[in-house]
């Protein structure tokens, strides 16, 4: 019998509960670079008992930030970002007692990155001289990211206040055992009172006057302090010319287009990655990684941040290098119920937060996903297939042993040869396949499978896995009995994978898991056209994919859907019950040009990209899954990240596809494939084994040799 999950499998974590707050209204305005990130209204405020604020390394450091004037807060003439790090408020004044509606001019200019700086400025367009009195409410809880969106302790009593009295800035810091965290607010010029937690400046303003203050808000994260600097609109932080992903930028190709849609979508993409970017030191070796997305994920996601990396291969490898080696260095090591961790599992997600560092949530890492160490070793080999790195697959040969370990005795929990997932964690994620929302996975009639499931495309990526690394056994290892080995396992699991999963029904298609009792979990699904990218499906039954995937009930002409419209359980506004998601889309399009599905995959990319041109050219995380036809514009799914990593780097993987671009033996091969109505492609400096390469191409042919 299929039961429902119980109240302790349907909790919702850091990945699933993306709910935003009424208070701040679709017009929320949020900017981040790197691991920092401020979510505010319109008018640029952080209202209280809201679950906006500044958040750095996953702990708020202020919870409040309302400005007001002579105690109204003012009225909002436009407001939105500028650049990913920076955003713009233009405001006016409400009716007050001295002063007609709209007299003064407010504009905030803010930034965020190593904390905050916000510049404040008022003009007056009145005649007669006025006063008003500019109040800054500042509020600190020091909250921690996963108490964020649901009740939490409060640790008001325990927060210290050392505000200076000459206004210029308010101190507050807060310590817990071994974990220690502090926000400063410095201004200039300090304010004329300070009240409670609050700056007040007496303003007296005559027709044409200007007056501005400068705001800072300095953090102290575990002993570490952080100071942002001056900025202006335009001006990334600066970063010395050996920083990581100073590098990265530099390296990428330039990108040469008759469309300028796909360049400006190109652009953003390439814009909204670099922002996300997060440097680490692993053996004294300083790497760069992407964070998952905007706002709440802006940490090391195994899943996210390995398959942004293959997605964004032809921008250079130093993000695949990063992701293989930061999460090689945190791979499983021991069983742990309470993390879900194995020997040689790649986590699910990295966490800094006081309740993950004091071991009351298991995030510090949590090992909650069953692709994840599939997906590492898939993206070593595509790392491998485009720099020729000898020396890093031979230096990783251990953390491989150990992933191929995982998945055939941990992964496979019961010797049937197909790896599944059920977490053994009180604070464990029902789902741990990309679907990992609690009801991601479920019947065509809408009931929940009993745990544990295998779902098809993780038995997809376990093939891709052994062929891949059986390529790298022939190759650096010079292992000649383990290649043999992985890729008699390989086949074997192809046999069974299209004996049990395949099903007759509907024209035939393959259900998208197995149940606990090995029944087929018998929804259509989008993860089909994850079976494509992985090569698992045999050619005489990819056309019949083709066309479900292609289909009224799946394409929506703006992308494919998660989940098809005859299901009971479809849901246009489902998480993953009926939505479209650029990243899936972008695996599909690869599958179906990997099996000569050119034309479908180019419709599918061009869908993407005119979908992106309705979001200011910054493809979303996922947006509703209503038909085209019903509207000129795709509908935004309403708590979406964005940007997200994996949904800005579905345009690179859309733009490889069309040109056909793989590497085999060092050599660059390209097939293009590129629709009529994007006109010439031309991409300068593809980074392949340490030489760069150019790709001209128009149409199916190639204006230039690669």
């Amino acid at each position: 019998m299929n039961s429902r999950p119980t109240k302790q499998q349907e909790r919702p974590h850091g990945g699933a509960n993306r709910d935003m707050p009424p208070e701040l209204g679709p017009d929320s305005v949020g900017i981040f670079e790197g691991r920092t990130f401020m979510l505010s209204n319109s008018v640029g405020d952080v209202p209280a008992d809201s679950i906006a604020g500044l958040v750095h390394d996953d702990t708020r450091y202020l919870s409040r930030w309302e400005m007001t004037l002579d105690g109204h807060a003012p009225l909002v003439l436009s407001a939105g970002t500028v650049d990913a790090y920076s955003a713009a408020f233009f405001l006016a004044n409400p009716e007050l007692p001295n002063l007609r509606a709209n007299g003064i001019g407010l504009r905030r200019e803010r930034f965020v990155g190593d904390g905050m700086y916000e510049r404040i400025e008022l003009q007056y367009f009145g005649v007669e001289p006025v006063s008003v009195r500019l109040r800054l409410d500042v509020g600190v809880d020091f909250a921690d990211l996963f108490e964020i969106k649901r009740a939490g302790r409060s640790r008001l009593a325990d927060i210290r206040r050392d505000h200076r009295r000459d206004g210029s800035a308010l101190l507050f810091s807060y310590r817990n055992s071994r974990w220690s965290a502090g926000t400063t607010v410095e201004a200039a010029p300090p304010a004329d009172r300070v009240e409670g937690d609050s700056l007040a400046w007496d303003v007296r303003l005559e027709r044409g006057d200007t007056w501005g203050c400068e705001v800072r808000v300095l953090l102290n994260c575990q002993g570490i302090d952080f100071q942002p600097t001056s900025r202006v609109f335009g001006e990334a932080h600066t970063a010395d010319a050996d920083d990581a992903a100073t590098q990265w930028t530099a390296n990428k190709p330039d990108l040469s287009a008759e469309s300028e849609l796909l360049r400006n979508v190109y652009h953003k993409s390439a814009v909204d990655l670099v922002s996300m970017r997060i440097v680490k030191e692993i053996n004294g070796q300083q790497v760069v990684l992407l964070a998952a997305g905007m706002p709440w994920f802006l940490t090391v996601f195994g899943r996210d941040t390995l398959i942004t990396a293959y997605q964004s291969i032809t921008c250079g490898p130093d993000v695949a290098r990063g992701a293989l080696v930061t999460l090689a260095a945190h791979q499983g090591t021991v069983v742990d119920d309470f993390s879900d961790q194995d020997p040689g599992k790649i986590l699910h997600e990295f966490r800094s937060g006081e309740l993950t560092q004091l071991g009351i949530e298991p995030y510090g890492p949590c090992f909650g996903a069953a692709d994840t160490t599939q997906l590492w070793l898939i993206l070593l080999s595509e790392y491998w297939r485009w720099t020729g790195d000898d020396a890093l697959v031979r230096q990783l040969r251990p953390n491989v042993d150990a992933a191929l370990r995982w998945i055939d005795e941990f992964g496979d929990r019961d010797g049937d040869g197909y790896v599944e997932y059920g977490t053994r964690s009180p604070n464990g994620m029902r789902n741990q396949c990309w679907r990992d929302s609690p009801d991601g996975v479920q019947f065509a009639d809408s009931r929940l499978p009993d745990l544990p499931v295998a779902t098809c495309e993780i038995q997809g990526y376990t093939y891709d896995a052994k062929v891949r690394v059986a390529e790298l056994a022939d190759g650096p290892w010079a292992d000649a009995p383990l290649a043999r080995r992985l890729r008699t396992e390989a086949t074997d699991l192809r046999e069974r994978f299209n004996r049990d999963y395949w099903l007759p029904q509907r024209g035939g298609y393959y259900a998208i898991g197995l149940d606990a009792e090995k029944r087929p979990i018998d929804s259509m699904t989008s993860n089909m056209g994850h079976l494509l990218w992985s090569g698992i499906v045999p050619s005489e039954r990819a056309a019949v994919v083709a066309r479900h995937l292609m289909s009224d009930e799946m394409f929506s002409g703006w992308g494919v859907r998660t989940l098809s419209t005859a299901d009971v359980g479809f849901n246009p506004i489902g998480y993953h019950l009926g939505t479209v998601w650029p990243h899936d889309n972008s695996i599909i399009a690869a599958g179906l040009a990997r099996y000569g599905h050119r034309d479908e995959a180019n419709r599918i990319a061009m869908a993407m990209l005119e979908a992106a041109a309705h979001f200011d050219y910054r493809l979303p995380e996922a947006f509703s899954g209503y038909d085209r036809s019903l509207g000129r514009r795709p509908v935004p799914y309403p708590t979406a990240c964005n940007p997200q990593a994996w949904a800005s780097g579905a345009p690179l993987l859309f733009l490889r596809t069309m040109l056909g671009l793989d590497v085999s033996d060092g050599v660059l091969a390209t097939d293009p494939h590129i629709p009529e109505t994007l006109g010439g492609i031309r991409l300068t400096g593809v980074n392949v084994h340490g030489a760069k390469r150019t790709v001209d191409a128009s149409g199916s042919r190639l204006r230039s040799p690669a």
